[in-house]
């Protein structure tokens, strides 16, 4: 494997011809995640060290975090699927402890179990893929898996399952419901899942597995085409939230809607550039919130933390530079990365253009509801609320293993892009080619890339001078429009789609089962079961009397028919 190694400790499994062993891979992909994982999930844990203080549960979050990172580097490294399966599942399970963390509230046990149940929906897809691929090439290995070159249905079955496991990881359309119910966990745990493990496992495992994917265009053109649906859906949604997490939750809904978008179009690289600076702004915008929502005694509801700047300034500062590189304004980092995946939809076919006008339209979206919130929240005069928590609590910015990371990651969130400074000089894509290529149609000239920054940045600076205008000086006045409101409110009804298609059948069908086979059967069959167990037990109990010639009887006894048997047999 060309700038890469894979070391293999043992054999692990072996059946016929095909065998997996226990191997991890070091490559600039493997690499950059392990960065992301260990890097920014460090600074996250730090972070948590001053924001769990005092919880009664300190010493089982910090199990569950570290075991969460722990099976997100296992997922990178893996050296074959096999290996990646494993801590595909592990971070799933990570994930459903840390969600239901505070497990007193009922609101987080339904949504650990929600993630829980989602993301086995692709595991299961991801599971089939892999049983057709062994089937196909007797191996899991990355080199003996991707240099065989299936047939059409084969390569389109295992892209489509490998798909499926993406899109629920990642929350992508139309397994992304989960995402939002998500933020019932703590703070830190919304950061770790949305910057620097489980969601950006999905576009990690298509960029691995991209020799499968271009091999199944059109699976790979359905990636893009969800990845730019989800944007858009996203963002629209975020536009009504009121829960400050939940619009950050959506925002990298939505970003990495343009992930996927860039790997499906065949930018592998620049998808994976985006997850790099995603990983910075996304953290800080988080931890930003954390300390928000830590100083206001878990308060989350933006309506009521107006004017909070005045009293929180390092917060506020922080925040606007991770809103900024998330809008995508230069120098930030976001404009270097999200430009590039926009701009390389333009010559992948008369479609690419649809792709592009999505792009435009994410940034125009994105720049409104980013902005919306820091309009709402920072600036002004402080609320009621904020005053009489001030005033209760004294200062509010938190302890220094909050602000350390938090200033740590503006940083990064503001100069992270600068390795991507021109079309002419872009070293990470560079030294990424040689385990996530990018194909030549996605590679646009230098005018269509300025084109499409320059398309991008006045789209992100319309989308705030609008929020500006209705939430800033009120200038401009929300039309009522309850239908919209509502079904965005509502998040386009899917998840009531789900409960009336799914849920309610499948609870329907287990009470009938109970009726008529558990309460019956089972049930009345139970008691006579234990008796007659009890029975067998006391006469086994009886027959072991301890005496040696009790069981010396019975062995010759035994002897004795076995003889007899072979016996009558001849």
């Amino acid at each position: 494997m060309p700038r890469g190694e894979i070391t293999t400790a043992w054999t692990w499994l072996q059946s016929g011809n095909f065998h997996a062993g226990l191997q991890l891979l070091v490559d600039p992909l493997s690499t950059v995640m392990m960065l992301i994982v260990s890097g920014v999930g460090g600074l996250i844990v730090l972070y948590s060290i001053g924001y769990m203080d005092g919880d009664d549960e300190e010493r089982r979050y910090f199990a569950y975090i570290s075991f969460f990172v722990f099976s997100m580097l296992l997922l990178v490294e893996g050296g074959n699927l096999l290996l990646l399966l494993v801590g595909w599942g592990l971070v799933g399970l990570s994930s459903y402890l840390l969600i239901g963390f505070w497990h007193q509230r009922p609101s987080a046990v339904q949504a650990a179990k929600k993630a829980f149940v989602m993301n086995a929906v692709g595991d299961a897809t991801m599971a089939l893929a892999f049983f057709i691929l062994i089937a196909h090439t007797h191996s899991l290995s990355f080199g003996s898996a991707f240099s065989v070159h299936l047939s059409s249905t084969a390569a389109n079955l295992v892209a489509l399952g490998l798909l499926g496991g993406a899109v629920a990881k990642s929350a992508q359309i139309p397994l992304q419901t989960w995402l939002p119910d998500a933020m019932e966990g703590p703070t830190p745990v919304s950061a770790l899942i949305h910057a620097a493990t489980m969601v950006t496992a999905g576009v990690y495992l298509i960029a691995r597995t991209h020799p499968i994917f271009e091999q199944a265009r059109t699976i790979e053109l359905i990636a893009a085409g969800t990845g730019a649906l989800t944007l858009l859906v996203a963002g629209l949604i975020a536009l009504v939230q009121v829960d400050i997490k939940r619009v950050i939750a959506y925002s990298t809904m939505s970003q990495i809607g343009y992930m996927f978008l860039g790997a499906g179009v065949g930018a592998y690289a620049n998808g994976m550039f985006h997850l790099l600076t995603h990983a910075f702004f996304k953290a800080l915008l988080f931890m930003a919130a954390g300390l928000a929502i830590h100083a206001l005694a878990g308060e989350q509801d933006i309506r009521n933390m107006r004017g909070l700047g005045r009293l929180m300034p390092f917060t506020k500062w922080c925040f606007l530079a991770g809103a900024l590189a998330l809008v995508g304004i230069p120098p930030f980092s976001g404009f270097f990365s999200k430009d590039s995946i926009v701009a390389s939809t333009i010559n992948i076919g008369w479609y690419g253009w649809i792709f592009w006008a999505c792009g435009i339209a994410g940034a125009f979206l994105t720049g409104l509801y980013t902005f919306r919130l820091w309009f709402l929240v920072f600036p002004g005069e402080p609320s009621p609320f904020v005053r009489e928590h001030h005033h209760r609590h004294g200062r509010l910015e938190g302890s220094l293993t909050m602000l350390v990371p938090v200033g740590i990651l503006t940083v990064l969130a503001t100069i992270g892009g600068w390795l991507q400074w021109s079309p002419r000089w872009h070293p990470f894509t560079d030294w990424l080619e040689p385990a996530a290529r990018t194909l030549p149609a996605a590679v646009p000239t230098n005018t269509q890339e300025y084109y499409t920054s320059a398309a991008t940045v006045l789209a992100g600076l319309a989308g705030i001078a609008i929020a500006w205008a209705i939430y800033s000086e009120r200038t401009i006045k929300i039309p009522a429009a309850p239908f919209w409101r509502r079904t965005l409110e509502h998040k386009f009804y899917v998840d009531q789609l789900y409960d009336a298609v799914f849920y309610r059948p499948g609870a329907a069908i287990a009470n009938g089962l109970r009726r008529e086979f558990e309460e019956p059967v089972v049930l009345q069959a139970g008691p006579d079961l234990g008796e007659t167990t009890l029975e067998a037990g006391g006469f086994v109990r009886r027959i072991q009397t301890g005496l040696l010639r009790t069981y010396v009887l019975f062995l010759a006894a035994g002897a004795a028919g076995v003889v007899l048997a072979f016996l009558i047999a001849k």
